[in-house]
């Protein structure tokens, strides 16, 4: 009888919510034992080293290798020209961001000189042509002095990156890939990267997409993308939340985060400072109003972990009721801790009501089945022009949240006491609305599995693009 030999995959984990997704969660747990795992991977920590070592049979440390200047320009330009072709509701505001940005004569020279230049070739063939340049460029001589020899030598029967965008460090080992004939597969990161965070990059071989919705959009976006090229497998970062065993109770939760089990709370999640600036001075005004409803609420603030700016710091000195709970992300990387998946799952677990800025976090205070408020308003007394909180609910990929009517908008200050102390009276009120939300978003791909549905899609892509077939 013959035995086949192990198949060889290179997963590359340019960033640590990559670890979190496909280490943390077990996915490469599931791979390693049929296929030889090669990791390249960002090694935030020294322990989570060892959790990388414990997942593959070879770990490599990525290298922040930086384009030519040549190719950082032309990727900057076809960016503009990309962002302009598919003018969504982001790429719209980015537009208007970066024509304010430009104070000085020489900047908006040279912003207009990239808007005009980039004109000609704002349509679908336009950004195929010059991303086709671009490929050529990022194969070439910079590819084979850096990631071309390992990857030959590792000589993989598939390399997966997991994560699509936001990884500039992982786009030199595809394109070497690439050139070497080697398949390749990609994980699209989040359910609004395709409408507001550039381009996909390279062509990969496959993609591996939350749901329904971001598979009809890509197919709608990328005309080269064929449907038996996309799985859907729903997203690992949620499986955390099916883990019961993670949940502490309720007096456990409070004792840890400094609250009354006894009175309701109010969980309000940051968002980016991009896009959301001034929001401490909203949290201020929230606290304040909160502060004056009858039950007694309690108020805790999950400051966005990727916002590094420190500016919440005061804000935590002058709101000595309002709790901030220190987040256990290592800054290297900006890489979820083990530590985190527990506590932000005990976070939604036990808040009364949840409010934020048109989040992510909307989608899992609904798997929690929690009210949802989100906020419409602009922080008080700050001009944030061009940026304007109302507008986010208009966006391509929040819009079909909001039209689920699975949550409350509270577009001006005033209504918002009004609407938290509705939800606290009345907690099962849009409960209907929140399981429709989640039915119509994921289907069947909330379940708590979607780790072990990307190991099995892994598994068959792999034999499917089997290079030495």
């Amino acid at each position: 009888m013959q035995i086949s030999k192990k198949k060889h995959i290179v997963l590359i984990l340019p960033r640590g919510e990559a670890i979190r997704n496909f280490i943390l969660s077990g996915t490469a747990e599931i791979l390693k034992r049929d296929n030889e795992i090669t990791l390249i991977s960002v090694i935030p920590t020294e322990a989570l080293r060892q959790v990388l070592e414990q997942n593959c049979n070879q770990l490599i440390e990525i290298q922040d290798i930086k384009p030519t200047y040549q190719l950082g320009i032309l990727r900057e330009w076809i960016d503009i020209v990309h962002g302009r072709w598919l003018w969504s509701g982001a790429a719209k505001l980015r537009w208007k961001i970066r024509d304010s940005e430009a104070k000085g004569l020489k900047e908006k020279l040279s912003r207009t000189v990239k808007k005009w230049t980039a004109y000609p070739f704002v349509s679908r063939s336009g950004v195929y042509f010059l991303t086709n340049i671009e490929n050529k460029l990022s194969q070439g001589k910079q590819t084979e002095l850096t990631y071309f020899k390992l990857i030959k030598d590792l000589n993989p029967d598939h390399v997966f990156n997991g994560s699509h965008i936001h990884s500039k460090n992982a786009l030199p080992i595809v394109h070497a890939a690439i050139k070497l004939g080697i398949p390749t597969s990609t994980f699209l990161f989040s359910w609004d990267n395709l409408t507001s965070q550039g381009r996909i990059l390279p062509k990969y071989n496959h993609y591996i997409v939350w749901n329904q919705s971001i598979y009809n959009d890509l197919l709608k976006i990328y005309h080269h993308i064929t449907a038996e090229n996309v799985s859907i497998t729903g997203t690992p970062q949620f499986d955390f939340h099916f883990k019961t065993e993670n949940l502490w109770s309720r007096e456990e939760y409070c004792d840890r985060m400094g609250l009354s089990p006894s009175r309701p709370i109010i969980l309000y999640t940051t968002g980016m400072l991009n896009l959301m600036p001034g929001e401490e001075v909203l949290v201020k005004n929230l606290a304040k109003i909160i502060s004056q409803i009858p039950s007694k609420p309690q108020l805790i603030v999950r400051v966005y972990p990727k916002d590094t700016s420190g500016r919440f710091d005061k804000v935590k000195t002058e709101l000595l009721d309002v709790k901030f709970p220190e987040i256990p992300w290592e800054k290297a990387h900006l890489t979820p801790l083990p530590e985190d998946l527990v506590l932000w799952s005990n976070m939604l677990a036990h808040c009364e009501v949840g409010i934020n800025v048109a989040s992510t976090v909307t989608l899992e205070l609904a798997m929690f089945d929690k009210p949802i408020i989100n906020v419409g308003y602009n922080p008080t007394g700050i001009n944030i022009a061009p940026k304007d909180y109302s507008i986010y609910y208009s966006w391509d990929h929040y819009k079909p949240i909001v039209d689920t009517g699975a949550l409350d908008i509270a577009w001006k200050e005033s209504e918002i006491q009004r609407q938290i102390e509705t939800y606290l009276s009345n907690p099962d009120r849009k409960k209907t609305e929140r399981k429709g939300l989640l039915n119509t978003f994921f289907g069947d791909y909330l379940d708590g599995k979607s780790y072990v549905r990307i190991a099995d899609t892994l598994n068959k892509i792999v034999n499917k693009y089997d290079k030495k077939a």
